[in-house]
């Protein structure tokens, strides 16, 4: 049990990452579904609002639960990149589908099994190394991370 912990708090970035990652698609889905049926709306609006929900909700749980990152100079910076990625990975995403899938014809679930893991991967690396990660000693007193 107490290797079992310590496993545990080894990766407990990773593993609050992959639990607040399903919410954040869980969250996805049902709001797609709310808005596409319920309300009625197209599937493009649709999905949009669903993508900004998922988003909104993932940027502040990566934050401040999984990255920990409480520092409030750099918020507007934090945020805009942290949707800049998602922009990035989204794309990624699109393109991986529409090579693999309609130009080559492979199996339409096998390669989005692959791309969103490329892509859960990319955004953890972007989260981690670029938009929450620690500041070294100083930085904050040198502007670096000026809104």
């Amino acid at each position: 049990m107490k290797k079992i912990i310590e496993l545990i708090k080894k990766n407990k970035q990773i593993i609050l990452y992959l639990i607040f990652g399903a919410l954040t698609t869980a969250l996805n889905v049902v709001t797609y579904w709310l808005f596409a049926h319920p309300i009625g709306l197209s599937t493009l609006p649709s999905t949009i609002i669903a993508w900004v929900a998922g988003v909104i909700f993932a940027f502040f749980t990566n934050k401040f639960i999984v990255f920990e990152a409480k520092q409030k100079k750099g918020f507007w910076v934090e945020l805009g990149s942290f949707v800049l990625a998602r922009v990035v990975t989204g794309v990624l995403d699109m393109l991986i589908m529409l090579v693999f899938v309609d130009y080559l014809h492979l199996n339409d679930l096998v390669i989005k099994i692959v791309s969103n893991i490329v892509v859960i991967i990319l955004n953890y690396v972007f989260s981690k190394f670029i938009i929450f990660r620690k500041k070294k000693q100083g930085e904050e007193n040198e502007g670096i991370s000026k809104e």
